[in-house]
């Protein structure tokens, strides 16, 4: 597929449809092309050079166990050392070429993300179990992280702006940001290439060198992202990658003082840990985004059926392993058994099995400790409420060779009750009735969290209360596309307030970039 042909098949994660059938044709001739690559051997990127570590790793597909993904490189603190030694001699030359010259290679990067949508979406699925519109709505949405963040950078001159004399003709002073040096990226599984291309393009972007380490669960999709950077003609030692389990590659990351500044997207007790302990001696950027616990509110003067979709979409799209995921809904007392036979019936209606194929919707959790917290969750909800729909662990003919659970609907719980309070990345979403709107919001707000939250209400007051009172960083109104998910570059700014990120600048948006960039005043007199 060539990047001219992208805006009429462009899919995101609010606009995603099965009936285009040229999609179609053109997404399984890339799962052949990703099928064929299946069972290769990967090996560590360090200064340009591929290189072995301590043995490897076998990644396997959710999906079916006896799917070998492929064998990786297990990476060890010396790799890290030498891939942070590398980053730190290449990063003159990379911020020396221009900003102009780094935009230009980026987009190219960006460009073959696109014209690789199909091959690069059926390995992700493969890999972590996608459904083909959301892996192929996530391919274009890693290129659209790196077009969008460079056009931000482009429209602030590069960050470079005049500053006021004082009346004095002969003195000249600007504002200008400058790149810290080398930063460490570490992704997770559940995004394993937009939340890759993302921070590393505006690390790049802003005169940095990276040094990445993918969530072994994702590492395929590491590997696809440094081949496009290389292959846009990024130079030796300016991004280097670093696979593998364990904690010897992210732990020297974190500890090596090489590393000017770090980026990390995963759980709250790893994120803010890293927050804690990463600046030893100075202070050193640490953007973390840390999940979410994140609420949906339907009123009374909800129309119930849109919301129903919304929640149903956000709470089980790629089995709640969004860090947006809507994991509990407030409802008014009068609607709540409505929105909750609404709610089981669009849940019963989805098929759970392989997303492969073209029917396929929802499919495996990435492994067996996400089925035993689903597991869990599930017995607990039994023991201290209700399970309206779900909660069983699919074993039936193929799906016991892969990662199977029901999306699963639970209520009658305590509003204070775990489930209501800890992030689970499974697809369980629990629902609770409240007497106002203000009940809802203050056990809304009553989290940890605060990173999406969404309302249904056809009355504007409500709505406004709402949006001036929820304690998240991104939110929703009346949204049937998703009632929490479904960000987009350039559309959504998407970042998370409290414990769900550090900085209070969001991804996908205009402020994102200069964040790897520090501020220098310059004043000269003639």
């Amino acid at each position: 597929m060539t990047t001219e042909s992208q805006p009429r098949l462009k899919i995101t994660y609010a606009t995603l449809r099965a009936d285009n059938e040229e999609l179609h044709r053109l997404y399984e001739a890339g799962l052949e092309r990703a099928r064929a690559r299946l069972g290769g051997q990967h090996r560590n990127l360090v200064d340009g050079r591929e290189r072995d570590g301590d043995g490897t790793f076998e990644l396997r597909s959710p999906i079916d166990r006896d799917i070998l993904v492929g064998t990786f490189a297990k990476g060890t603190r010396r790799d890290a050392q030498d891939a942070i030694d590398a980053a730190r001699r290449a990063q003159p030359a990379w911020a020396a070429l221009g900003w102009e010259r780094r935009l230009e290679i980026l987009d190219r990067a960006a460009g073959l993300i696109s014209e690789r949508q199909m091959e690069y979406g059926g390995l992700m699925a493969i890999e972590v179990g996608k459904n083909r519109l959301e892996a192929l709505g996530e391919v274009e949405e890693s290129a659209d992280l790196i077009r969008y963040y460079a056009q931000t950078a482009r429209d602030n001159d590069y960050y470079d702006h005049p500053m006021e004399n004082l009346g004095d003709a002969a003195v000249h002073t600007r504002s200008i940001l400058r790149p810290h040096g080398v930063f460490a990226v570490i992704s997770p599984f559940n995004f394993p290439l937009a939340l890759s291309a993302g921070p590393s393009s505006a690390a790049l972007m802003a005169g940095n060198t990276v040094v990445f380490k993918p969530a072994s669960a994702g590492a395929m999709s590491g590997v696809v992202l440094a081949e496009a950077y290389r292959d846009a003609g990024i130079p030796d030692g300016v991004f280097n990658l670093v696979m593998g389990p364990g904690d010897r590659v992210g732990q020297e990351l974190q500890e090596n003082p090489g590393i000017d500044g770090i980026v990390f997207t995963g759980s709250y007790e790893v994120g803010f840990e890293l927050f804690r302990t990463f600046s030893r001696s100075f202070p050193r950027p640490c953007i973390v985004e840390m999940g979410g616990k994140n609420p949906a509110i339907v009123t009374r003067r909800a129309d119930l059926e849109e919301a129903a979709e919304g929640i149903m979409r956000s709470a089980f799209g790629f089995g709640g392993q969004k860090c947006s995921a809507n994991s509990r809904v407030y409802v008014e007392r009068p609607v709540h058994d409505e929105l909750v036979r609404l709610l089981v019936e669009k849940t019963e209606a989805i098929a759970v099995g392989d997303p492969l194929p073209r029917e396929g919707w929802l499919g495996p959790v990435i492994d067996r400790n996400a089925v035993e917290r689903h597991q869990k969750a599930v017995a607990e909800a039994r023991r201290d409420g209700t399970v309206f729909t779900g909660g069983e662990h699919l074993t039936d003919g193929a799906l016991e060779r892969g990662c199977y659970v029901e999306p699963t609907v639970v209520g009658g719980l305590p509003a204070d009750h775990r489930l209501f309070r800890d992030e689970l990345f499974v697809p369980f979403t629990a629902v609770h009735a409240v007497d106002s709107l203000d009940e809802a919001i203050g056990l809304a707000n009553g989290s940890l969290y605060g990173l999406t939250a969404g309302v249904y209400s056809e009355d504007p007051a409500e709505v406004q209360r709402f949006l001036d009172r929820i304690e998240a960083g991104v939110l929703y109104v009346n949204r049937r596309a998703g009632a929490t998910t479904g960000a987009w570059p350039g559309v959504q700014a998407f970042g998370g307030w409290k414990g769900s990120g550090s900085t209070g600048k969001a991804g996908l948006s205009m402020y994102y970039v200069g964040q790897f960039l520090r501020e220098q005043s310059h004043t000269v007199v003639d």
